[in-house]
């Protein structure tokens, strides 16, 4: 990455952490994935259990492998593959491993845009990793590149519709041999489909978390160019 790009990474995510702190959410900063992966680990309790929210940024980071490493953790994923890229657990294994996350001691997830006055942005298809975030877990951890970085909601959303989605949409479609491509992997950006497949249905905003819980929301703002 240029040098330059780091340096207006580094001072988008300054002012949206500015503004997290006024809304009582927890921001941090970090100038790559490798110090990510540290700050995350060190983020988590021993022998805590940890629920997973479906998350490139996660996987890029490295953070699952490490924690295997580490052992001593219970971890709810609904979110392993198998070689050839189909699901391993059968869905109702799936659906049970997304229910046992909400009540994780930590929950680990992205998201598809933060704003630079302080919001998370997110399209869930489910609900489960939105859920995990809003209520349940103890603590949450966030790990968001500085591209997610927007000047404001109506930006994020335009961002998720018509960067993050069509992106995801393509990548479900290659990676798990899905039957039919979604409409916005083909055109690349949302035109509202109704299809059976449609991973556009729970929009959240949070905009705010109550002083009582100030160390339940933590978002991690790396200086990298990560997940979709």
């Amino acid at each position: 990455m240029l040098a330059a790009k780091r340096v207006i990474y580094e001072r988008l995510a300054r002012k949206a952490m500015g503004a997290f702190g006024k809304r009582n959410i927890n921001a941090f900063y970090v100038g790559d994935r490798k110090e990510a992966q540290s700050a995350i680990l060190a983020m988590i309790p021993e022998k805590a259990s940890i629920g997973i929210g479906d998350s490139v940024t996660m996987e890029q980071v490295g953070v699952l492998a490490k924690l295997e490493e580490r052992g001593g953790h219970e971890v709810f994923n609904p979110f392993r593959f198998l070689e050839d890229g189909r699901f391993a657990d059968p869905p109702e294994i799936r659906m049970q491993k997304m229910r046992q996350a909400l009540l994780a001691d930590v929950f680990l997830t992205g998201s598809n845009a933060i704003t630079l006055d302080g919001k998370i942005v997110n399209i869930d298809a489910r609900g489960n990793r939105v859920a995990g975030i809003i209520f349940g877990p103890k603590k949450v951890i966030i790990a968001a590149g500085a591209n997610k970085i927007v000047p404001n909601l109506e930006r994020a959303l335009e961002r998720i519709k018509n960067v993050a989605a069509p992106t995801n949409a393509e990548r479900h479609f290659l990676a798990h041999r899905l039957e039919k491509e979604l409409p916005c992997a083909q055109l690349g950006l949302c035109i509202d489909c109704s299809s059976p497949l449609r991973i556009c249905c729970y929009v959240t905003v949070i905009e705010w978390q109550r002083s009582y819980e100030k160390d339940r929301l933590n978002v991690l703002i790396v200086g990298e160019e990560l997940g979709l």
